[in-house]
């Protein structure tokens, strides 16, 4: 875990220079089997990115959440690779006490949290401290858009 210099009382670590050098961010996740409740969650140290879609996790969280396999869905990575993989659900995501529900395509090694999650739960990444953060125009609860919604007469608008 990397400690941010006012939590450790000092100066930033090496590996915390290193991380803002490059601008990745982790951000502490709990994931659940929305369909098993009974199942006790998995805590996950979750890269996040906003340039990808979808939650991705490995298949040992696959695996300890007993998640099933709802189809297959096509991947291209960067290198313009591409590979089939399993997407999963129904998976719960929380975070600050946000709630989001989604699938999950099983690859990598780690947890990685894409944009689809991230706009559900209306997190934001400040590109200053580096981390992310519930919108601050939202800051008690989740905050949606609902563009083009029509409203019939008589109906609140």
């Amino acid at each position: 875990m990397v400690r941010s210099p006012k939590a450790s009382g000092g100066l930033p670590t090496h590996r915390e220079r290193q991380r803002r050098k490059m601008g990745i961010v982790y951000q502490h996740i709990r994931i659940f089997n929305a369909a098993r409740p009974e199942l006790e969650e998995i805590d996950a140290r979750a890269l996040v990115d906003s340039g990808a879609i979808d939650l991705c996790i490995p298949r040992r969280v696959a695996n300890q959440l007993k998640l099933e396999a709802i189809e297959q869905r096509e991947v291209t990575y960067a290198d313009g690779r591409k590979e089939a993989v399993d997407y999963v659900g129904p998976v719960k995501i929380e975070c600050f006490g946000r709630h989001a529900f989604t699938g999950a395509m099983v690859m990598g090694d780690v947890v990685l949290l894409g944009a689809i999650p991230m706009e559900s739960m209306d997190l934001l990444v400040d590109p200053r401290r580096l981390q992310v953060i519930p919108n601050p125009d939202h800051p008690t609860m989740p905050g949606a858009l609902a563009m083009g919604v029509r409203y019939g007469r008589g109906e609140a608008g």
